[in-house]
């Protein structure tokens, strides 16, 4: 992958519908040549898909928080994979450094159904206790993806 290739992502993540004639007159290659090097990228699994993004609010998934998932004992990552997996108000989750063995990125409708989905997630084998943070207001949102 070379500079051209990193510029040609770099237009993709800001629209993905761009036309190859567009990129290629931002980046100095003809319509063809771009499409070259898109279809190699996604050959080469860089470019994993094309796909759009919906407002949460507009499916009725407003209200999100960060929840903070502590066990007990040794829990291996497969496991807390499973777990979560099982709520489908999860929508991101990784294990951490730090006290917590979990950090998860829950979206529900409202208030009462991201205590429903948190509960779900505390019921689980292993899972001492969370911690969670509503969030507010979003500030940045790149999609890393």
């Amino acid at each position: 992958m070379d500079n051209l290739d990193r510029s040609i992502l770099d237009l993709l993540r800001q629209n993905a519908r761009a036309g190859y004639g567009d990129i290629g007159s931002v980046v100095g290659l003809s319509a063809s040549a771009v499409k070259r090097r898109v279809d190699r990228l996604v050959a080469d699994r860089v470019i994993r898909g094309f796909t759009i993004q919906v407002d949460p609010a507009v499916d009725g998934m407003g209200t999100e928080a960060y929840v903070e998932l502590f066990c007990r004992g040794t829990v291996a990552p497969e496991d807390l994979l499973r777990i979560l997996s099982g709520v489908p108000e999860v929508v991101d989750a990784g294990t951490i450094t730090g006290s917590a063995d979990a950090m998860v990125h829950i979206r529900a409708r409202d208030i009462p159904a991201l205590e429903i989905a948190l509960e779900k997630v505390r019921l689980a084998p292993n899972v001492d206790h969370t911690r969670s943070a509503i969030v507010l207001s979003r500030l940045i949102h790149r999609a890393a993806d």
